[in-house]
C-alpha cells in the first residue's frame, strides 16, 4: 500500500528484543536490528573465490560499491531462516536453509555518510554455488553486477600489499549480463571491519578443506 514502511524488530545492545520500529526510525536513531548476510563462494583456477554484488548506483547507502553477495534486513516477525528469500529475490537462487554454513552473529555499528547510524546484528552465512555468473538472475533495482574475487587477491588488498586488484564479473546492461573486467581498490568495497572479513575467511578456509 502507498506510504507503507517496512517494520523491523528492534533489540537492545545485548540482543534482547524490545519492540518494533519502521525502517526510517531504525536508521535515524541507530536502533539495533537484524540482517541476513550470505557470501557465495566457489573454486576457480586461482582457487577459492568470493562473489561480490555491485550495488545499484541509486542505493541510499554505498551506491555503486561492491558488497556481500546477498544481504537484507529481517522484517518484524521473521526468523533468520526466512532470510533465504533474499537469495531468490536478489540473485534468483532457491536455497534450502540447511545447505547454508553459519559463520556467526556479527555486531556492526556504522556511521553512514549522512550522519545516520546503522546498528545491525548480522547473521552471516556461506553458500557454495558453482554456476557461471551468466546464470544468475539479478534484481535490477538492487544489484547491477556480480564480481568474483580470488581469496589470494583479497588478502593482498587487505594486507596493503596491493593497492588494487583485478576482478572478473558481469554487469547488467539493457537487461543482459555482460562480461567485464575491473580494477578494484579498497575504496570500491563497502567498508567492513577487518574482523568481519577474518570471520568469513576463517570459515571459508575450513569449508574448502572439507570439500
Amino acid at each position: 500500500m502507498p506510504g507503507h514502511e517496512e517494520l523491523f524488530d528492534i533489540f537492545d545492545h545485548n540482543g534482547m528484543r524490545i519492540g518494533t520500529a519502521g525502517r526510517t526510525e531504525v536508521h535515524q536513531k541507530g536502533l539495533w536490528h537484524q540482517t541476513f548476510q550470505c557470501w557465495i563462494w566457489t573454486v576457480r583456477d586461482e582457487g577459492p573465490v568470493l562473489l561480490f554484488q555491485l550495488r545499484h548506483p541509486q542505493k541510499d547507502t554505498f551506491p555503486g560499491r561492491l558488497d556481500i553477495s546477498c544481504a537484507g534486513h529481517l522484517s518484524a516477525g521473521e526468523r533468520v531462516e526466512d532470510g533465504t528469500r533474499e537469495l531468490e529475490e536478489e540473485l534468483g537462487l532457491i536455497v534450502d536453509y540447511a545447505d547454508l554454513t553459519f559463520c556467526g552473529m556479527y555486531s556492526s555499528n556504522k556511521v553512514l555518510a549522512d550522519g545516520r547510524r546503522d546498528c545491525e546484528f548480522c547473521n552471516v552465512f556461506l553458500y557454495r554455488c558453482d554456476q557461471p555468473l551468466s546464470d544468475y538472475r539479478l534484481q535490477a533495482e538492487e544489484v547491477t553486477g556480480l564480481f568474483e574475487i580470488p581469496l589470494s587477491r583479497l588478502e593482498l588488498l587487505f594486507s596493503g600489499a596491493a593497492t588494487s586488484i583485478r576482478a572478473s564479473g558481469v554487469e547488467l546492461k539493457q537487461g543482459r549480463l555482460i562480461p567485464v573486467e575491473r580494477s578494484i581498490s579498497a575504496g570500491d568495497l563497502v567498508p567492513h571491519d577487518r574482523s568481519y572479513y577474518e570471520l568469513i575467511l576463517r570459515h571459508l578456509q575450513h569449508g574448502v578443506r572439507g570439500q
